[in-house]
């Protein structure tokens, strides 16, 4: 999988992960800063600390790191998959 298909998949499951319940695409934003960051990260944990940061920034909404970590696990995945590790 390329790198641009990892993204795209990504951008999927961003959308639909509605931490706020504002809707699938009020988060454009953010998602383009997460996808950013999972290209750059090499830990679940650190994603997640990021997501919580770049959502928070934006919105001034707490999330629990449990729920950026169960995101960032599976944004994980797909980044596992896209460079064939799994």
């Amino acid at each position: 999988m390329q790198t641009m298909d990892m993204n795209k998949k990504a951008v999927l499951l961003l959308e639909d992960w509605d931490p706020f319940n504002m809707g699938r695409k009020a988060y454009e934003h953010e998602i383009a800063d997460v996808v950013s960051e999972l290209q750059l990260l090499d830990h679940p944990t650190d994603l997640a600390k990021r997501i919580r940061e770049i959502y928070e920034h934006s919105y001034e909404l707490w999330i629990p790191l449990e729920k950026c970590m169960q995101i960032a696990y599976k944004l994980f995945a797909i980044k596992y998959e896209a460079k064939c590790i799994v």
